[in-house]
């Protein structure tokens, strides 16, 4: 009993040796286990379908992770550290308030659209980690929103004529996120727009409600108001089963209406 306390003791640490072996190897377990979370959902996936999708044992999957809880909580740290760490790259030399939060749109969702899968079980699986686990995501959550949270708030202190007055910093911030975080509910690369013509059409809609009708309008994509034959206007209901707005959709979105940032 005592030799195996040991041995767990010293299970290789993620990272701790920089790029190793095993750190190339649980990339890749992650990637298998983002693909089982996303198709099954956390609830319906189980260390039996990781073990056979991934390759690895399960015996091997229970002595490096322990639970698929571990590997939930291992998938949405990354994500937070990759995104949380280009955005600190992409703002250090931006001190204009306005091109800050457009670099925040730009970046979340350029790697939203790129990395959907992961990027929807860190929106609507977070009640699944519980303790320490959960806390630790929590806060890097808390972190994330507290960045466009002070980018708001710096807006409303530099541009305090034009700043809606009647706008809370924390409403702005989450209604930002409810906007970003439900785009892999309907976004076509085939027909929609590029990540970056997308963040620009976001960041548009979120400064002009923050500033009001000082800041200036892009112009419509569609001038005549009319949308592309076999796409639905905004505003107007959409009949497609399942898609966001119907009724399907909604019922369908079962518990992954919660918001990304609905613990904050």
């Amino acid at each position: 009993m005592k030799g195996r306390k040991n041995d767990r003791r010293s299970r290789p640490t993620p990272g701790e040796n920089g790029d190793t072996r095993f750190d190339r190897r649980l990339g890749e377990i992650l990637e298998h286990a983002t693909e089982v979370f996303y198709t099954k959902g956390y609830e319906g996936a189980s260390m039996r379908d990781l073990s056979r999708t991934s390759g690895m044992s399960l015996a091997g999957l229970y002595y490096y992770f322990e639970s698929k809880e571990k590997l939930l909580y291992l998938i949405q740290k990354h994500t937070f550290s990759t995104i949380t760490g280009q955005l600190q790259e992409r703002l250090r030399d931006v001190s204009d308030p306005e091109e800050r939060v457009r670099v925040f749109i730009r970046n979340h969702l350029e790697y939203f659209l790129a990395n959907l899968k992961a990027m929807k079980l860190l929106s609507h699986e977070d009640e699944a980690l519980t303790g320490p686990l959960g806390t630790e995501i929590a806060a890097m959550k808390r972190d994330y929103y507290r960045l466009i949270r002070g980018m708001v708030e710096e807006l409303r202190r530099t541009k305090a004529k034009e700043f809606s007055g009647d706008i809370s910093s924390r409403a702005a911030a989450l209604s930002l996120f409810g906007m970003m975080n439900w785009i892999y509910t309907w976004h076509n690369p085939g027909r929609d727009p590029s990540a970056r013509e997308l963040a620009n059409m976001m960041a548009d809609i979120f400064l002009r409600g923050l500033l009001g009708q000082a800041h200036p309008a892009s112009p419509p994509r569609y001038a005549s108001g009319q949308a592309p034959a076999g796409e639905t206007r905004v505003g107007q209901p959409s009949s497609k089963p399942g898609s966001v707005g119907s009724a399907a959709g909604q019922k369908s979105s079962g518990r992954a209406s919660r918001s990304a940032s609905s613990n904050i």
